[in-house]
């Protein structure tokens, strides 16, 4: 279940005019909205990645690696086709922020490729035992967006497992009366549980560019309330 832009928009602007402590313009929002859909995202892997240090038992560690992995479920996409194949060059989805196994499918069945380096690439290629064939074939990473699936005779049938990138988000509104517009908005892909999250954070940024530091204190309190709250 998508967030609501416009309960974030409106929640946002109810703190920051408190007291006529300022008026946050849509571009503004959206861009901050974006920033911090993007800065959550990222901390979820930076998460996974420091569970095994920061959490003492198995219970705690289960508990907090299922709670990521909810968040990021939305986001996995399984066996999906590329954007685009020519000859070995597989042209990933548009929308890839992290890359997960590659598969090569013909007459019915599935063949992991393997990732391997450009120099291990040069390595194989020179021995007649070791060369990869279609059923151990291989890929390098050629840029962002493409790889090169060896051997060279693979021209179709990849698939792919990959994280996606969350959509932009936007809170749509009428450029001549300034009145949200749900036909041109997009909402957070983030999980229901991060709603607070994005108008403190996304209040912490409005502080700076207005250089109000009664926002900090706001948005602290907020932070503060919440956080009550969850315990509670």
């Amino acid at each position: 279940m998508a967030i609501n832009i416009n309960d974030v928009y409106q929640k946002v602007q109810v703190i920051a005019n408190k007291e006529q402590r300022g008026y946050v313009t849509p571009v503004e929002f959206n861009s901050l909205a974006n920033q911090v859909q993007n800065d959550i995202f990222e901390q979820y892997f930076y998460d996974l990645n420091q569970a095994d240090r920061k959490i003492e038992t198995y219970e705690e560690y289960s508990n907090a690696i299922d709670l990521i992995k909810e968040k990021l479920s939305p986001f996995h996409y399984f066996k999906a086709s590329p954007s685009a194949t020519s000859n070995n060059t597989v042209t990933l989805a548009a929308n890839v922020y992290e890359l997960g196994d590659v598969y090569f499918t013909v007459s019915g069945l599935d063949y992991l490729v393997q990732p391997i380096s450009k120099e291990e690439l040069i390595n194989i290629q020179l021995s007649p035992l070791a060369q990869p064939v279609t059923k151990r074939p291989v890929y390098v990473r050629k840029s962002a967006t493409q790889i090169e699936v060896f051997p060279a005779t693979i021209t179709s049938g990849i698939t792919h497992n990959y994280v996606k990138k969350p959509v932009l988000v936007a809170w749509g509104y009428n450029t001549a009366t300034g009145a949200y517009d749900a036909s041109t908005t997009t909402n957070f892909e983030l999980h229901p549980s991060e709603e607070a999250n994005i108008v403190i954070k996304v209040l912490q940024l409005i502080g700076v560019i207005i250089k109000d530091p009664g926002l900090y204190q706001i948005s602290s309190q907020e932070e503060i309330k919440d956080l009550q709250q969850e315990k509670a």
